[in-house]
């Protein structure tokens, strides 16, 4: 797949992602961790939604690179476009805040299944995931011997839990969105007959030194 391709995949996948997001904040049912993480931070701070999470994306991405974990486009690409998507959705009104439970959680099981396949087109671009993710993977090559499960526990409860001192909601769709986005994830994954595991990720300066080479693909 040439970059012109591959590019447009990643940025198909995150607004996808990002319109998810927003689905599951109007969902009003309760936030899922780096969302009760950045509306409860945005509250406080009086920022937006999307200013908190691309900002707290650039602090995590400084740990990343002092972790010396690998870098790439779709790293850059996550914090620029899911949360201002969001913030732009929010503010038009085109998803709008639902007020009954069951309305909840059907906007909240949509945003789950936008996500799911908005992470099927991000990831399989291979331009590298997001500084979250690559956080994750940083601190599992640290610490071999702990279950991965609990240190993506650790990082999204650190999350969840700063949101909640913010004055996030905190409800059904945070239980929701823990647990259940695993299974989506794997109903998607599963359905387009897609393996995470035979993608290769490029870092910043592979895509660079590609995309400057008279050979490579456009």
């Amino acid at each position: 797949m040439n970059y012109s391709r591959r590019i447009a995949r990643a940025l198909f996948g995150l607004l996808l992602f990002g319109t998810g997001s927003c689905c599951n904040i109007q969902a009003n049912v309760g936030l899922a961790p780096w969302e009760a993480f950045s509306m409860g931070v945005g509250a406080r701070l009086g920022l937006s939604f999307g200013t908190v999470l691309a900002g707290s994306g650039l602090v995590i991405l400084a740990v990343d690179l002092l972790l010396r974990e690998k870098i790439g486009l779709g790293t850059l690409l996550d914090i620029a476009c899911i949360g201002p998507i969001a913030d732009l959705l929010r503010a038009s009104g085109a998803i709008p805040v639902m007020t009954s439970f069951p309305s909840g959680v059907a906007m909240l099981l949509t945003g789950q299944l936008l996500i799911a396949v908005g992470s099927y087109f991000y990831i399989g671009a291979g331009l590298s995931c997001g500084p979250r993710d690559a956080l994750m993977v940083a601190l599992c090559k640290r610490f071999p011997r702990t279950p991965v499960g609990m240190i993506r526990f650790f990082i999204e409860g650190g999350a969840l839990l700063t949101g909640w001192l913010c004055g996030a909601k905190i409800g059904v769709g945070t239980v929701v969105a823990v647990f259940g986005i695993s299974f989506i994830l794997q109903a998607v994954f599963s359905l387009l007959r897609f393996d995470v595991s035979t993608i290769e990720h490029e870092d910043l300066l592979a895509t660079a030194r590609n995309l400057w080479s008279p050979k490579a693909p456009r």
